[in-house]
């Protein structure tokens, strides 16, 4: 699994865990919410500046996007 795959599986898992929808995570860190799909799916890289946003209204430390999880070590 790349990173930018990691980013994706983790920023969805966080999401998710949070119980906060796409919209409510756009809106709050002031990005499109296609453009957060997009992120979800691994389509697009997330700037530093980006990754900083998304880990205030997630309320994460950045590198928890990156961490593998056991189900990502098994791929």
């Amino acid at each position: 699994m790349d990173l930018r795959e990691r980013f994706a599986t983790n920023l969805r898992r966080l999401r998710h865990a949070k119980g906060m929808s796409q919209d409510a995570v756009a809106y709050d860190s002031d990005v499109s919410r296609s453009y957060l799909s997009q992120l979800e799916k691994g389509k697009y890289y997330a700037s530093l500046k980006i990754i900083g946003r998304l880990a205030d209204v997630l309320s994460v430390d950045p590198a928890e996007f990156l961490k593998a999880t056991d189900s990502q070590d098994a791929r």
